[in-house]
């Protein structure tokens, strides 16, 4: 079997460096074998979750959908204002969707997370709360987290990672959700 790695981030600028950060660890993920598939600022244009209305837009089914199917989750925002934005706050908000699932919320799945922000203090207090909101959801948070500084040029254009160093802990955070993904499912054979 090939796990399936799903990546959910970004901000609402399509291709913006949190989703330039997501696509350097599925590229990992897909290199060692992986399907791979990201859900980044256009999948997450999303009604603002309301529990008690179970109507769902076709993108948040979608969103629902691929989250039971991963074997593991890549998981970023952006910093702002110190914690994760509200769009991937909603974004998540829709996993509550899952809640009586035989696999429920990102149980059993490892999740790598990932905050991209201005400045330290917020890149690292928003990959805190992702961590937090991970060990909530039941996942468990790769032993790598990446907390990302975009006062400097992380990115070029097309998405190539120009930090050395920023470049090894993504690959090293999507070869860990690989590795427990391809675990997790030879235990289940």
């Amino acid at each position: 079997m090939v796990p399936f790695i799903l990546g959910i981030g970004g901000t609402t600028r399509p291709n913006s460096s949190t989703e330039k950060a997501i696509r350097v660890c599925l590229k990992v993920a897909a290199a060692n074998g992986a399907e791979t598939l990201l859900l980044g600022a256009a999948d997450l244009q999303l009604p603002l979750y309301e529990w008690e209305n179970q109507t769902r837009t076709k993108e948040a089914a979608r969103l629902v959908e691929e989250a039971r199917r991963a074997d593991g989750i890549v998981l970023a925002s952006p910093g702002y204002h110190g914690t994760i934005s509200g769009l991937i706050k909603n974004a998540v908000d829709y996993v509550e969707d899952m809640n009586k699932d035989p696999r429920p919320y990102f149980d059993g799945r490892a999740v790598g997370c990932i905050a991209v922000a201005s400045g330290w203090q917020a890149s690292v207090t928003t990959l805190t709360a992702l961590r937090s909101i991970v060990h909530a959801l039941r996942g468990w948070p790769t032993p790598v987290g990446v907390a990302l500084n975009s006062t400097v040029k992380l990115f070029d254009d097309d998405g190539n990672c120009l930090d050395e160093n920023a470049k090894e802990q993504l690959a090293l955070m999507g070869q860990q959700v690989f590795q427990f993904a391809r675990m997790q499912m030879a235990m289940k054979s």
